[in-house]
C-alpha cells in the first residue's frame, strides 16, 4: 500500500492517467480555519472534453460493460484498496469538509466505501436476462427475452456536503450495471475525489478511461458535461434550482437526468408522544454536519396545546451543543463549508427577523470562534408554514418550530411544500402513526428515531426534491435500459 501523497490529491484522472490540469490549480480551504490545506487540479474544457472520450473509448471498445465478473471484482477490489487508505482518507474529510470525526466512521466515510460491496454483489447477481416465454402475436411464435443493459457513459456531478457518501452512491452502481464514469465533484472538495483517483489508478484492475475524475474551480464544466451528446445519462445531487438547469441542459440531447435535489422536511411530533424527548432529538439532528444535509428534518411540527413546551425543549438542546473543532471526536457540530454558505444562514435568519420570528437560541456566530465558518445551532419560533425559513433550505444548523391542530393538520403542513424528501414522525399509537405516514407524501420516513439510510434502500424524493432514486437496486437500474429480444419460438 502506498501513501495518498499530496502530488495525488492535486492530479485529474483521465484515461487511466493521473494528469495535471490544463488550467493549473486551485486552493482548497479548511473551513475549520480558514487555512489553505493545499492545491487541487483545475480542470478546463480540454480537459472535461478528454475525459468524456476516454470514457466513450472505454465503453465502447472494451468488455467492460458485458463482463460482470469483472465488475464485481474490481469494485471488490476498489473497496479493499480504500479501506487500506481509510485512516488518511478521514483526515482529508475532516480537514476539506469540515466533517465530524465522529460521522467518518459512518456515513462520510466508512459506511460509503462499504457499500461498494452491495454494488459488487449487484453485478454478479443480478438478472440480468429474463425470460418472457412464448406468445403469439399476430399469429408469429414468438420467445421473447427481456435484457438489462448499462445506459452508457454517465456524467456524475456532486456536492460537498457528503463527498464520498455522494460520489460512491453513483460510482458504485454505475459501475456494476456496467457504465463508464466522468465525475465532476463540487470546488469545495476536490481533495476527497482526487484521492479516490489516485487509488483507482494505482490500486486497481479498473480499465484505464472506466472512471474519470475532473476537479475544476470553473463550476460552468458541470454544464459542459450534461450538454454533451456522448454522455448518455447525466447523474447530479444538489440544490433544486441548479437541478432544473441540469435538467434542462439534458433535455437538448434527450439524455436520462438522475436528480436528487432539495428538502424541507418535517419532524412530527403527535400529541401521545413524548414531547421534550421528541423535539430534543429533532434540535440534535439539525446540529449534524452543522445541518448541511438535505434529508434533515428542519421543520419542527408540534402540538398547539405543546408548543410552549416544545420550544423550550427544542432550545435546551440547540443551546447546549457547541459548535467545534471537526477534528475532535466529541463534536458534533462542524463548520459550513464557507463563507459563501455561512453568509447565505445569515441571509436567513435576518429575514427571519424581518419576517417577524422569534430567536429562540441562537441566530448568530460564535463567540469562541475567531476563524472558521461557524453558526450557532439556531431555533426559529413564532413563524406560520408560509414564511420564507419555513419553505426554502436553509443548509444550516437552524430548526424552524411551527404548531398543528392534530394529525390529519400536521400532515397537511408537511405537504405544504414545494419538497419531500425525507422526515420523521413520533408517537406512540401504532395505527395513527401509520396514518400518518401514508399521508405524507415524501420519499423517505423516519419513526421513533429508526433509521432509513443503508446500501440497500432507495433514497430520493417527491416532487420538487428530484427524479428518480440513488441506492438500493432501484438506484441501481437508474443506470440500466431496458431491451427486449423477440425470435421464432
Amino acid at each position: 500500500m502506498s501513501s495518498l501523497l499530496p502530488a495525488d490529491r492535486s492530479r485529474l484522472l483521465i484515461g487511466g492517467k493521473q494528469v495535471e490540469g490544463a488550467d493549473g490549480v486551485f486552493a482548497t480551504v479548511n473551513p475549520a480555519t480558514e487555512e489553505v490545506l493545499g492545491l487541487a487540479a483545475d480542470a478546463n474544457a480540454a480537459d472535461l472534453d478528454a475525459a468524456v472520450d476516454a470514457a466513450r473509448t472505454a465503453f465502447d471498445e472494451t468488455t467492460w460493460s458485458r463482463d460482470h465478473a469483472f465488475r464485481a471484482r474490481c469494485l471488490e477490489q476498489l473497496r479493499t484498496a480504500l479501506q487500506s487508505h481509510v485512516e488518511e482518507l478521514r483526515e482529508i474529510t475532516i480537514a476539506e469538509v469540515g466533517a465530524p470525526r465522529m460521522l467518518t466512521g459512518g456515513p462520510q466515510l466508512e459506511g460509503p466505501v462499504a457499500d461498494l460491496g452491495y454494488s459488487a454483489g449487484l453485478a454478479e447477481t443480478y438478472d440480468w436476462e429474463t425470460d418472457l416465454g412464448v406468445a403469439e402475436p399476430m399469429g408469429i411464435k414468438t420467445r421473447r427475452v427481456l435484457r438489462r443493459e448499462p445506459i452508457g457513459v454517465v456524467g456524475a456531478i456532486t456536492p460537498w456536503n457528503f463527498p464520498h457518501q455522494i460520489n460512491f452512491a453513483k460510482l458504485g452502481p454505475a459501475l456494476a450495471a456496467g457504465n463508464t464514469v466522468v465525475l465532476k465533484p463540487a470546488p469545495d472538495t476536490p481533495w476527497c475525489a482526487a484521492a479516490v483517483g489516485a487509488i483507482i489508478a494505482e490500486e486497481t484492475d479498473i480499465p484505464a478511461g472506466v472512471v474519470n475524475i475532473v476537479t475544476s474551480a470553473d463550476h460552468t464544466l458541470g454544464a459542459r458535461l450534461t450538454a454533451d451528446p456522448r454522455v448518455d445519462m447525466i447523474s447530479f445531487t444538489g440544490s433544486t434550482a441548479t437541478g432544473r438547469a441540469v435538467m434542462t441542459g439534458a433535455a437538448a440531447t434527450l439524455k436520462k437526468a438522475f436528480l436528487e435535489l432539495g428538502g424541507k422536511s418535517a419532524f412530527i411530533v403527535l400529541d401521545d408522544a413524548d414531547i421534550a424527548a421528541a423535539c430534543s432529538v429533532a434540535a440534535f439532528s439539525v446540529c449534524v454536519h452543522a445541518g448541511q444535509g438535505c434529508a434533515l428534518s428542519t421543520r419542527l411540527l408540534v402540538p398547539r396545546a405543546a408548543y410552549d413546551r416544545a420550544v423550550q425543549a427544542a432550545a435546551a438542546t440547540l443551546g447546549g451543543i457547541r459548535p467545534g473543532d471537526p477534528a475532535d471526536p466529541r463534536t458534533i457540530c462542524g463548520p459550513l463549508i464557507s463563507e459563501r454558505q455561512r453568509a447565505r444562514v445569515e441571509r436567513y435568519l435576518d429575514i427571519a427577523r424581518t419576517e417577524g420570528g422569534r430567536i429562540v437560541v441562537g441566530g448568530g456566530r460564535p463567540a469562541q470562534h475567531e476563524r472558521g465558518f461557524f453558526i450557532e445551532p439556531t431555533l426559529i419560533a413564532d413563524v406560520p408554514n408560509s414564511a420564507t425559513v419555513a419553505r426554502e433550505e436553509i443548509f444550516g444548523p437552524v430548526l424552524v418550530i411551527i404548531p398543528h391542530d392534530g394529525d390529519e393538520d400536521a400532515v397537511r403542513i408537511a405537504n405544504d411544500s414545494p419538497y419531500g424528501l425525507s422526515g420523521s414522525v413520533w408517537g406512540t399509537d401504532p395505527e395513527r402513526i401509520r396514518r400518518v405516514t401514508e399521508g405524507v407524501r415524501t420519499g423517505t420516513l423516519s419513526v421513533n428515531g429508526g433509521v432509513w439510510y443503508s446500501a440497500d434502500v432507495p433514497f430520493g424524493g417527491y416532487k420538487q426534491s428530484g427524479l428518480g432514486r440513488e441506492m438500493g437496486v432501484a438506484g441501481f437500474e437508474e443506470y440500466l435500459e431496458t431491451k427486449v429480444i423477440a425470435s421464432p419460438a
